[in-house]
Order: C-alpha cells, then structure tokens, then sequence
C-alpha cells in the first residue's frame, strides 16, 4: 500500500521526528529559511492525510477546503493553538494534535528568567558593561538598583499547568504573598499558600504581575489600559503567554511615562516584534523572541508527541494528546 502524504512545515525539527514519521509516511518538508507563505502552504497541503505544523502556520478555512477529503489530521508543535480554525477542523472530522505538558518546565523556567533579568536590570547592565560605560565614578549606593522578589507580593495570571509551576519555583525567592487568578480554586496552590483573587485586586496589589492565561476570545486584551493603570508605579509585568492578551500600545505608554516600572516579554501583538518598536528601545523592558519552550529537551518531546499524534490518527487510535 502507497504511504499517505504528510506535510510538515519546517526542516529543523528534531531528527528524531523525521526518523518517526518517514517510515510511514511520504513526507513532504518546507525547505525555506522563512515560515511558509500562505500560498505554498495551500500548494503543499493539497492531497495529504495529514499536516504538522506550528504557531506560525494558520490554519484557516482556506487552507482546510485546499487539503481535500482525504486531510485527516493537524498536528501543531505547541500548546496553544488560536493559530487552527478549531471550530471548522472539528466540523470537518478532522483531529488536532497539540503538546501540553512536555513545555511546562521549560516555560516557566523563562518566566523567571526574564522576571528577574527586568527587576534586576540585568540586560541594562551588561549593556553598560558591554558599552565600555561602567566607571568607578558611575558606582553609587543606589545606582543600578532593581526590585527583588524577597518579601514581594506576586501576582499569577492563570493557574494551569505552567501558571503552577511558576507559583511552585517562585516559592523558593521568598515572597510575602502569591495571588492568582483563576476561574476556581486550585488546592494545590492552596497548599503552597496562595489565594485566589479577583484580577483587578491582583493588579493593583502585586509587585510583580505574571502573565500564564490561556488566549481565547474571553482572555484576549484582558490587560487592557484600565487594568494596567492599576498597577503599582514600581510594578513589574511579564508574559509568557500569548501577545494577544495585553493591549500592546497602552503598555508601551505606561512605561515611556513610567507608569509602571517594567516588562518583561516573550510574545508579542505581532510577531516578529518589528524592529521599530518602541520596546526595544526602553532600558526597562527586556525582550526575548518567544523562546519559552526553548530547550533541547522541551523541543525534543514536543516534537515526539506531535510525531506520535499523527501515528495515531493514520492507526484510528487515541492520540497521546488530543484537543
């Protein structure tokens, strides 16, 4: 029997991935440096069984009706996936493969990485250093100083798998209190000790706010103008999550009138961030290229589960992990 057609939309994934699928599948690979354009997405999709993609692939009504009948699965190397026209591959029965889980620790881990390189000026300071602008002179009992975690109150934006995790590492800097927000109480960050709050309370009373929702339709713009006005003049705001979630431009003017104290970002409204931002030119923000999930590790199982999603439609099996 001739192998199905399968698609996949990057060639740099782990070759691990490739080793999985080539056996049972006739794969075709985009080769180019640059995400695949709209138009060669349709060419190439046309006729397979099946695609594997990722955040930066839609997946749209136009694109599902140019696979044809015989498109069974998506499989996207992600957790979220507002990137697929959910409702439609559903109408359409065709099952969707998505990675939750093997990124939570790695996630996470970015959160407070770029939580403490904003509070503690880290990427300030090695540019100064990098610049050939530290002096003796320049030294000063309150130059450089940040915002420590110690005896803060941190706020925590969603209490999924990655939202908890956070909240699990955070204990460890020694905060005064932990908020979230959630739609129900969650007895594991009960048990480390944090309370379930409001979002506007959690805005106003938090040092540090993290941001871990979900973006769906309800979630999308939840930080808003309103709520950032809330926030404390020494606040610090981080995402991890999705660019969709914060209103962009009412951010970028609460921290040119130091409105608040900083951000630290991993997504963005539009991404790539164009390199006209104002972010990128505010020492209080540091910004890194949606790298949340990025380690070996993480992308490795990511990329495995995708893999095995897809076994599992072309054997009308469960998926390993089925939206």
């Amino acid at each position: 029997m001739a192998k199905r057609g399968l698609f996949i939309t990057r060639n740099d994934f782990p070759c691990v991935v490739y080793d999985i699928l080539k056996e049972r599948f006739d794969i075709t690979c985009w080769k180019g440096v640059e995400d695949v354009p709209k138009n060669k997405l349709i060419e190439n999709i046309k006729g397979k069984f099946g695609i594997l993609c990722t955040l930066s692939n839609v997946i749209d009504k136009e694109v599902i009706e140019a696979a044809g009948n015989d498109f069974k699965v998506v499989s996207t190397c992600s957790v979220g996936y507002d990137h697929l026209d959910v409702k439609e591959l559903k109408s359409r029965g065709i099952r969707i493969g998505y990675t939750p889980g093997v990124l939570t620790e790695a996630t996470a881990e970015q959160a407070l990485a770029i939580l403490l390189a904003t509070s503690r000026r880290v990427v300030e300071s090695h540019n100064l250093v990098a610049s050939g602008n530290w002096t003796a002179k320049g030294w000063g009992p309150t130059w450089m100083c940040g915002h420590g975690l110690d005896a803060s109150t941190v706020g925590i934006l969603g209490c999924g798998r990655i939202g908890f995790s956070i909240m699990r590492k955070l204990k460890a800097f020694d905060p005064s209190r932990i908020f979230y927000f959630s739609r129900s109480e969650k007895p594991e960050a009960k048990q480390l000790g944090a309370e379930l709050k409001p979002l506007d309370e959690i805005m106003k009373e938090s040092d540090f706010v993290v941001i871990a929702l979900s973006q769906t339709p309800e979630t999308r713009g939840i930080i808003n103008k309103e709520r950032i006005a809330l926030m404390k003049p020494n606040a610090i705001l981080v995402n991890i999550a999705r660019g969709g979630l914060i209103d962009q431009e009412a951010l970028i003017e609460a921290l040119k009138n130091k409105k608040i104290s900083g951000a630290g970002l991993d997504v963005y409204a539009t991404e790539p961030l164009p390199a006209d931002s104002p972010l990128l030119k505010m020492d209080n923000v540091v910004t890194t290229p949606h790298i949340g999930s990025a380690t070996h590790k993480s992308r490795s199982e990511m990329g495995v589960l995708s893999a095995k999603n897809i076994l599992a439609v072309l054997d009308n099996e469960k998926m390993p992990a089925e939206l």
